[in-house]
């Protein structure tokens, strides 16, 4: 049962941070412009959102499985 409670604490630490950040934030880089010697480049932010109902399931998900591996024992 002890498989359960670190799946379960797993699920309760990434359903926690999905709700907190509301998305996966990342950079990308992309050349603008390549002649010769000359690089132009930008940076752009972008961002994949992950719905609140997600990370809502992920922390319900993982409470049951902590209360289930601990009745367990």
């Amino acid at each position: 049962m002890r498989v359960l409670l670190v799946v379960g604490v797993l699920l309760i630490i990434l359903g926690t941070l999905a709700l907190a950040y509301g998305g996966i934030h990342y950079t990308t880089h992309k050349k603008i412009v390549d002649i010769g010697s000359f690089q132009a480049t930008t940076t752009e932010q972008k961002t994949f959102p992950l719905p609140p109902i997600l990370g809502a399931v992920c922390l319900v998900g993982g409470i049951v499985l902590v209360v289930t591996g601990r009745r367990g024992n």
